[in-house]
């Protein structure tokens, strides 16, 4: 199904107003909205919805800065559109209304604290919107809390719709929080609800508390984009997940596709060697600069190949042991992905590719659909900062073959040579000819009758993980 037409068709049988009043009208909810940067918006439907003094025991807004760190204190990165601000505004209110009326309310009551702090457009600016909201909430009376807290990137183009969108996201999470708890991809899942496709994109979620123990946030977060919020997440090398516009701001990238099913030597070396060529270029250093490995979750015609998320955890955490960044996304075409890096920079982009992969680029069928076929490809995908790192192959006489001898279609041959002579495509070398007969698929054959020369073809924390953890079907 067309992308757009699900998201749009992602419409839960509850209006928005339903689901505030159903809250409403639950005289065991109860609870406190805190907004800063996008108006009440949350708080606000609820109020329309009616009821509402059965629900909410305060609303704020604490706009000015020096209210706003008087009432949650400073955070250590001095930050207010944050993760640990949302934070400190959701403790401190849940703990507020617990002390005030725990004592004179029902005891199976079950509270809440959602809170949200939001940088909304600005008059003649064009600043990132984006937000960051959360609930502490009681999954049952006397309950300890439990966190559930989310990355938004508004996509409105004026405050009052994105506003409304955050609005309408807040009533859901609350919604979702209470009535979905047991089933956190349901959650996720109903986030958008009510809301027309291309408003907002999530790009992160944490689960957190006694009641979501059990919760991979790794894993769960691979539902965003499988449920449509977002085309792509990031990790950072100790397993968290990042927030793109935080980690790619004002850096050069470079990223290397591959299915990493294990990461072997000659993926490590095709990464190492990428990373040299790229330095090499100008305002590119170590400081300013992060490489990615990324993984689709689509095949070469943009299907889902239906990858268990357990299976993508473990790639993800081999590749972490290593020291990299990791991205999962679903896409298909290298243009779109560099589309992806650049809105959150603007400087060099990297791709490293083998031999084989620009084989495929340059193979036409790959822009069906694509109005422009090829040529648009290449205009999207070459237009400012962008080239290709080609790693060599192996010929059928066993030598190293490279990037200028890659045989493309005669139409095309000054299109290529176009690109060597202006340096959108340059080789890298291999640091080992016998890096070459290393396959994945053979060491995954392997894997299920226990330990053997396939440790040799990877790094060696890599395979002490597999073997200790049994991952992909290691039997020893």
């Amino acid at each position: 199904m067309d992308r757009k037409i699900e998201q749009e068709n992602n419409v839960s049988d509850r209006s928005t107003s339903q689901k505030a009043l159903r809250i409403n009208l639950d005289e065991k909810k109860y609870g406190t909205i805190v907004e800063i940067g996008a108006g009440q918006e949350v708080a606000r439907q609820f109020f329309l919805a009616g009821a509402a003094a059965g629900t909410i025991a305060k609303t704020m807004s604490a706009y000015d800065m020096k209210f706003s760190d008087a009432i949650y204190g400073v955070q250590e990165d001095r930050r207010y559109v944050s993760k640990n601000r949302v934070r400190a505004m959701m403790e401190q209110e849940f703990d507020l209304v617990v002390d005030r009326v725990g004592d004179i309310r029902s005891k199976s009551s079950r509270y809440f604290a959602y809170a949200a702090t939001v940088a909304a457009k600005s008059f003649n600016r064009a600043n990132e919107c984006h937000a960051w909201c959360g609930i502490r909430v009681q999954m049952y009376p006397g309950a300890e809390p439990s966190n559930i807290v989310v990355h938004v990137r508004m996509l409105d183009d004026n405050a009052e719709a994105q506003q409304q969108a955050l609005g309408v996201l807040g009533v859901n999470l609350i919604y979702a929080a209470y009535f979905y708890y047991e089933n956190p991809k349901q959650i996720i899942s109903s986030l958008t609800d009510n809301m027309k496709a291309n408003r907002i994109e999530i790009d992160s979620i944490d689960f957190q508390g006694p009641y979501f123990e059990d919760i991979d946030n790794r894993a769960i977060n691979l539902h965003l984009i499988r449920s449509w919020k977002t085309r792509g997440i990031m990790f950072n090398p100790d397993g968290s997940v990042a927030v793109p516009a935080e980690m790619l701001y004002k850096k050069n990238v470079l990223t290397i596709r591959g299915s990493f099913r294990p990461v072997t030597n000659l993926n490590v070396d095709m990464i190492e060697q990428g990373k040299k060529a790229f330095s090499q270029l100008d305002g590119v250093d170590k400081d300013n600069t992060i490489a990615i490995a990324e993984i689709s979750l689509n095949d070469v015609h943009g299907h889902d190949n239906n990858v268990p998320e357990s299976d993508l955890v473990q790639r993800i955490e081999l590749l972490n042991q290593l020291g990299y960044n990791v991205m999962i996304s679903d896409y298909t075409r290298y243009f779109s992905l560099r589309a992806y890096f650049r809105q959150y920079t603007k400087l060099q982009i990297g791709i490293v590719v083998g031999m084989i992969n620009v084989k495929q680029i340059f193979n036409e069928d790959s822009y069906r659909g694509v109005e422009g076929g090829i040529l648009e490809g290449f205009g999207k995908l070459f237009p400012d900062n962008t080239r290709l790192f080609v790693y060599p192959e192996l010929d059928e006489e066993g030598e190293i073959s490279e990037f200028t001898n890659v045989k493309v279609q005669d139409h095309l041959r000054f299109l290529y040579r176009h690109l060597l002579e202006n340096g959108f495509i340059s080789g890298i070398e291999c640091s080992d000819k016998e890096l070459f007969h290393i396959y994945s698929r053979e060491i995954l054959k392997k894997l299920s009758k226990g330990r053997g020369d396939w440790e040799a073809c990877l790094p060696e924390a890599v395979s002490e993980t597999i073997i200790e953890k049994k991952f992909f079907g290691y039997k020893g």
